[in-house]
């Protein structure tokens, strides 16, 4: 049985016979060093793509955080652990990406409270959902939201979407702080007791903070209104932000017909916003939750209509816009995480190398027959050399001598040349051009020697 030794060394002894063992060593030695740079850099450079991801989600409760957790179980199965970051709702969750010491990746952002910030290391990975403004209110119709001027209005804690919201509409139908107004931050999950029990005339809510139980129990009160917005047109071309939303006849209770009527609202898109450090796997990874996640249809979508690449304040992140082009990545798309990861990051290093590497192996060749041609041109140029003294006017007889044992330095050294057969004809040429210049120098006379061939 041959063993592999034997079988390596007839292998190393073929290739030799074929090319020459200079070049076999030649192409051996570049193999190495583009091994030892992929080690190398193996050792020194991150070899894994981040399995953990840290999102900024919502208070508790809402649909921001509900989301995030539906991400963590879908996350979950490729084996990628996401970490949930409560907070105080989309604007906090812009302030939280925004600052270095934050730790954290992904957050959700309404579209239109950017508000001055720097946003230049944020891209959006696309549009997730609508978010409806919702205002319930006590008394008579209302058509109008110049209506409510001089009512007591709950408009959500200062630094929440929702507050922002309201007060950017308020102001557009004339009503503003210390006006007779009185606009109240009601005490988190108190809005609804406080607007059954008459404390407030009216409460602004997102959709991430409107449960359907909320919904439910609001509108089935025969003294609250759900607002509608007549001039949601109107409010969606002026307000770049804002889409216009329709709650159909019947869509909340078809067996009470509640809403009563076609109802529409007005709200920003809601966003998921992620730092540009963000990796393209993960990027890939987040998306194809988001897809699972609000693709379906519900009250105010169509099914599939999310997530979408809707470019507003934040800019498409490449790795967005290729995922919503063409989908995953070839390698996430047909291998587990784990294992897409490795092929992934393993390319990332030989690639580069081999783009060098084909180009050195192909340059290996001239390089070794300049090596072999220069182990016998260096003798030429000796004896050139020789030959040039040789052809003086004059030479006498121990100049000769002296040039033949020159001569013969010349031809000891050539012996002892190593080439491959393959370039045994420059090493037999050199050998003719010696003999033939030894004859020359010895046929001569000595004070008449004639120029060779060498130097016509």
């Amino acid at each position: 049985m041959t063993t592999p030794k034997i079988y390596l060394a007839n292998i190393f002894a073929k290739l030799t016979a074929l090319f020459g063992r200079g070049l076999i060593v030649t192409m051996s030695i570049i193999l190495l060093i583009a091994v030892l740079a992929s080690a190398g850099i193996l050792m020194f450079v991150d070899s894994s793509t981040p399995n953990t991801i840290t999102i900024a989600s919502g208070p508790k409760g809402s649909s921001f955080e509900k989301n995030a957790e539906k991400y963590q179980t879908i996350l979950a199965r490729e084996g990628v652990t996401l970490k949930i970051i409560p907070s105080e709702g989309s604007i906090d969750n812009l302030k939280k990406l925004t600052n270095p010491k934050v730790k954290v990746d992904v957050g959700f952002v309404l579209g239109g409270e950017v508000n001055g910030i720097n946003i230049d290391n944020l891209v959006s990975l696309g549009s997730i959902s609508y978010q409806p403004l919702m205002i319930f209110y006590r008394g008579k119709t209302k058509s109008l939201l110049s209506e409510f001027k001089g009512l007591r209005l709950d408009i959500g804690e200062d630094g929440s979407g929702t507050h922002a919201l309201a007060l950017m509409l308020l102001k557009a139908n004339g009503i503003e702080p210390n006006d007779g107004t009185v606009l109240v931050d009601s005490v988190s999950g108190d809005s609804v007791r406080a607007l059954l029990n008459k404390r407030i005339d009216a409460i602004f809510v997102m959709g991430d903070s409107t449960s359907g139980d909320m919904m439910r129990e609001l509108l089935h009160s025969t003294d609250i209104h759900l607002f509608n917005f007549m001039q949601a047109d109107g409010y969606a071309r002026h307000f770049n932000n804002l889409n216009k939303l329709e709650i159909p006849k019947g869509a909340i209770d078809f067996g009470k017909d509640i809403p009563a009527e076609d109802t529409f609202l007005v709200g920003p898109t809601v966003e998921l916003i992620a730092r540009n450090t963000l990796h393209p796997a993960l990027s890939d990874m987040l998306l194809e939750a988001a897809r699972e996640v609000h693709g379906t249809s519900g009250l105010f979508k169509k099914r599939g209509e999310f997530p979408v690449a809707q470019e507003h304040e934040f800019r498409i992140s490449p790795d967005a816009t290729r995922y919503y082009t063409s989908g995953k990545s070839y390698l996430y798309r047909t291998f587990p995480f784990g294992i897409a990861n490795i092929i992934a990051r393993t390319l990332e290093v030989i690639v580069p190398i081999g783009l060098l590497l084909i180009p050195a192996i192909k340059l290996a060749p001239a390089i070794y027959r300049w090596r072999m041609e220069s182990r016998v041109n260096k003798w030429y140029r000796a004896l050139f050399d020789l030959e040039r003294d040789a052809f003086k006017p004059s030479v006498d007889k121990n100049e000769r001598d002296e040039l033949l044992h020159r001569l013969n330095h010349i031809e000891q050294s050539v012996s002892k040349i190593m080439i491959p057969a393959r370039f045994g004809s420059l090493l037999y040429g050199l050998r003719e051009h010696i003999d033939f210049s030894r004859s020359r120098l010895l046929s001569q006379p000595t004070n008449a020697y004639l120029r060779s061939d060498f130097e016509k």
